[in-house]
């Protein structure tokens, strides 16, 4: 699944190819990708909206447009192509916005898993999707104090903690993989026993590792790539998520489940 680092990516890459344009008329092939408003009320609607800008939050694409912001997630195998408004449509196409200067932007699913949203400028965050989710990674309020209170009492193992997005929004289970492994943290070690500086350095390599992997475009596992085939590289630096051997200490990494997810970590370096 696209994480944060991977929906950066995307955003990024499509930037250069659709700010400016206008949507003349949207083909919805899929319907249970639109999940508000109606089918009908959202190719009305967006109909000769303008892209402004694109922006993120969390593993969400914000789409910019002159009165409304449309919301993407891309789920499992969501992706972005850019093509002539005359080219074929694809297989697992499900989404075709032409635009006005005779390009398209085609949204591919091969699960039909990813959804959107059109949302008033302005009430973007008054609803769900957007009104539910946590702190950035980069916001200032991400305190060890402020995880210390959502922590608080809860004895849920903190791999479970830092995949819900209501704490902080962006992490997959890739990346808590690599996170916990940094913070030499137990991926089943309750989150309320987590000590001050463990919280500390959780968040420090939290930052370290979605840097890391934005800058060299995200991690490539299976079948994420950005709009254009733009391949991440951060897969080729994994310590331990589908590793074999700790980098560190030469064990052998062990995998378990963590609530129904593949969990990566050296039993030696993460006691």
């Amino acid at each position: 699944m696209p994480e944060l680092p991977e929906v950066e990516t995307v955003k990024e890459t499509l930037k250069h190819n659709v700010i400016g344009k206008t949507i003349q008329e949207v083909y919805v092939y899929h319907n249970n990708t639109i999940e508000y408003p109606t089918v009908e009320d959202f190719k009305k609607q967006i109909r000769n909206e303008k892209i402004m800008n694109i922006h993120r939050r969390g593993k969400w694409l914000l789409f910019e447009l002159s009165h409304y912001y449309l919301l993407s997630h891309l789920r499992m195998e969501g992706k972005y192509f850019i093509r002539e408004n005359d080219d074929l449509k694809l297989l697992h196409e499900l989404v075709k916005f032409h635009f006005s200067d005779g390009t398209s932007l085609r949204y591919h699913d091969t699960r039909k898993f990813g959804k959107m949203h059109l949302i008033e400028k302005g009430k973007e965050f008054d609803r769900k999707p957007l009104n539910g989710l946590g702190l950035e990674p980069w916001d200032k309020t991400l305190t060890e104090k402020y995880l210390k209170e959502k922590y608080s009492g809860k004895r849920i193992p903190i791999k479970t903690s830092l995949l819900d997005q209501s704490i902080i929004t962006g992490i997959g289970n890739i990346y808590a993989d690599e996170i916990l492994f940094l913070s030499s943290i137990h991926p089943l070690k309750p989150c309320s026993n987590l000590t001050k500086k463990e919280r500390e350095n959780m968040i420090a390599n939290t930052k370290k590792v979605l840097e890391h992997a934005i800058k060299l475009g995200g991690t490539t596992i299976r079948t994420f790539e950005s709009s254009e085939g733009v391949h991440g590289l951060f897969q080729n630096e994994l310590y331990v998520h589908e590793q074999k051997v700790c980098p560190d200490c030469d064990s052998k990494i062990l995998k378990i489940k963590v609530g129904g997810r593949g969990t990566y970590y050296c039993p030696k370096c993460q006691k």
